[in-house]
């Protein structure tokens, strides 16, 4: 049996050789127009791939220096993406102070609990707390036009950039064990406990259990951004029927189930490189996917109904943090969960 650090050395070996062939392969696309096929098509996928590498990159970047600056990094994309959708929001000026506390409190105190797996905090700080205190806090700036529109688009930003994205570095600190579930359940979290090492800070020696759940959240990322790049692909060959011509056009039923489909074979094939079998693979790449997709036709819808058509600039030439990473928000609490619930089929 192959070791932790083959696993990882395999998997993120085998996403830098994709990466190559698929930055070469569009690469030869944009020198060949007289194959017929459309030149801005294939640029907006050869931009795609480019935002693959750098997110790549920045995810091996924070594996190697640990923990805490993986949670870190999701946590400035969280900001990040919050500020792009706040700065297409109207507000007022009397949301101001509410959107501070948004900012500068619930955000990293989120991101802060995750680090420290405190999941009775996360799970609740923003659904529970947060919304509460928003719709007291706009309330009391004596303001009342539009009132509950206002309120709801800062509490959908929060959840969507925040809540949500926060569950994918949870991945790293979980053991997707609920307290007390059961007495299989509490069996299984006492010996997990007992032969726990808690993954340290920095450094590039990790724990087994730790490399096994980076890997986790590395498979994650990929499968869930695979599926997009072959959404839109699938799209361009095949699509006929679109799934919502006035909310996006370029998204077709072809191409969402043809990327669906094929990031859940890539997903199965990787079943190697995660703690689950075979099947709950395949059906947690297939579950979180088309969740993923999903989430990326509301955020279009967002984007029409504020008549832009991207919420930022990440790189000159490219859409901003949120276009990239739409699908990633409304597919880690799935993965998230799903992945809790399949550790309890596990042998003991």
């Amino acid at each position: 049996m192959s070791t932790p650090e083959a696993q990882t050395l395999w998997l993120v070996g085998g996403v830098i050789l994709l990466l190559g062939m698929v930055t070469l392969g569009g690469m030869y696309l944009k020198r060949r127009l007289d194959l017929g096929l459309d030149p801005a098509a294939v640029a907006q996928f050869h931009r795609r791939v480019v935002i693959w590498w750098l997110l790549c990159l920045l995810l091996a970047t924070a594996f190697i220096l640990g923990r805490y600056w993986t949670v870190g990094l999701f946590g400035l994309m969280s900001f990040w993406a919050l500020r792009e959708y706040v700065t297409l929001t109207p507000t007022r000026r009397s949301d101001h102070r509410a959107l501070f506390w948004v900012f500068f409190v619930f955000t990293p105190a989120q991101y802060v609990a995750v680090a420290l797996d405190r999941y009775e905090v996360y799970s609740i700080l923003i659904p529970v707390g947060a919304f509460l205190f928003l719709a007291i806090r706009v309330a009391m700036a004596g303001d009342f036009k539009n009132y509950l529109e206002r309120v709801a688009k800062i509490q959908v930003g929060l959840m969507i950039c925040v809540y949500c994205l926060s569950f994918a570095p949870a991945l790293l600190t979980r053991q997707f064990v609920p307290p007390q579930a059961s007495p299989v359940a509490e069996a299984t979290t006492a010996a997990a406990e007992v032969h726990r090492v808690p993954p340290p800070a920095t450094g590039v020696i990790w724990p087994e259990v730790h490399e096994e759940r980076a890997r986790l959240l590395f498979f994650f990322v990929l499968v869930v951004q695979l599926a997009e790049v072959l959404q839109y692909g699938w799209g361009h060959l095949l699509g006929q029927h679109r799934i919502a011509p006035e909310v996006s056009p370029s998204r077709t039923w072809e191409g969402f189930l043809g990327g669906v489909a094929s990031a859940t074979v890539v997903g199965a094939a990787l079943s190697w490189a995660v703690p689950f079998p075979l099947w709950q693979t395949a059906l947690l790449a297939a579950a979180t996917t088309a969740v993923g997709l999903a989430g990326g036709l509301v955020m279009s819808a967002i984007k029409r109904d504020r008549g832009v058509e991207d919420y930022g600039t990440l790189i000159t030439g490219h859409a901003g943090v949120l276009d990239r990473i739409d699908t990633l928000c409304f597919a880690a609490p799935v993965f998230f969960y799903l992945t809790q619930a399949f550790y309890l089929t596990q042998p003991a």
